[in-house]
């Protein structure tokens, strides 16, 4: 038996996007919620929160519920890291609690809405907390929170089972998402010991899929490893060379030249502008001059 890694896009949303029970499961065990505000069950939202413009492309978030209580619920999975992305979950997560207004009416009608990221990379470098929990508290007095808004992120790569039984849940959801690579034969033992978890790993057999879809999952690995090659080895490699043109030759262009050349080629591979600016550092104003330059030869020529 082989499995697929959960963490890819299309197997993520498909375990947790498609079962209602699985993805309670996840919640509960994941945020921070008192056990009278456990979630009972959900129903599942549109996921295409954000507008369609083009910095914002390749943003759809992977789950968007609402339980029983009316609480919203947004999980998702980011395989790399990237500033924009906290700036993404606090917007869909913002639009998600004003879009209430529509049904609501008042103000003190609005419930909360709680943001559960998952990060397949370290983005806190100086510390082995993986578990980050972001509110709107009192600067002074940390103890007075404002709710309404909830993000929490987590840093997979630093994860460590505690094997305490008061969060058995929460110790196999995360050895499920970090245990298992693609094309694993075998997995982690205890996933089998809940229900939950031994019913997910079923959606992680290769035979439950089609090849259509198995397809798919081969081309959202490829994208990946291509995006993490980018982030990490584009931009100093491309910069550094740049660099040693510009000494040698006394101008900055070896500088311009290479960061051209990364964001000509992610955008070939069709990356978004919001993700090119993340590799190169550059304004989204002249990575569009890049890809799409002033037609200046044929405005003269028409002339």
């Amino acid at each position: 038996m082989q499995y697929l890694d959960p963490k890819i896009d299309p197997i993520f949303k498909r375990i947790f996007g498609e079962h209602e029970n699985l993805c309670c499961s996840l919640l509960n065990s994941m945020l921070p919620l008192k056990p009278s505000q456990q979630i009972v069950s959900i129903e599942y939202q549109p996921i295409d929160l954000l507008p369609d413009i083009p910095i914002l492309k390749n943003s759809i978030v992977d789950v968007n519920c609402r339980d029983n209580l009316g609480r919203n619920f947004i999980v998702e999975m980011q395989m790399h890291w990237t500033d924009a992305f906290t700036v993404r979950v606090l917007f869909n997560a913002a639009k998600v609690y004003v879009k209430q207004l529509n049904k609501a009416g008042e103000y003190k009608l609005l419930k909360p809405v709680y943001a559960l990221n998952f990060v397949n990379d370290i983005f806190v470098k100086d510390s082995s907390a993986f578990y980050h929990d972001f509110k709107m508290v009192n600067v002074a007095d940390s103890t007075q929170i404002i709710e309404g808004l909830e993000l929490v992120f987590i840093e997979l790569p630093k994860f460590k089972p505690t094997n305490l039984s008061e969060k058995k849940l929460y110790d196999l959801w995360l050895t499920f998402l970090t245990g298992i690579e693609s094309g694993s034969e075998h997995v982690p033992s205890e996933l089998f010991s809940e229900n939950v978890t031994s019913e997910a790993l079923h959606y992680l057999e290769t035979s439950s899929y089609t090849l259509k879809e198995l397809g798919a999952y081969e081309y959202y690995c490829g994208l990946i490893s291509t995006q993490r090659t980018l982030h990490n080895g584009f931009r100093e490699e491309g910069i550094k060379k740049g660099m040693e043109k510009g000494k040698r030759e006394g101008r900055k262009e070896g500088i311009e030249e290479s960061l051209t050349n990364i964001v000509i080629t992610c955008h070939r591979k069709n990356y978004s502008v919001e993700q090119i600016q993340d590799i190169t550092g550059l304004s989204s104003e002249r990575i569009l001059k890049i890809i799409n330059p002033p037609l200046a030869n044929d405005e003269n020529k028409s002339h």
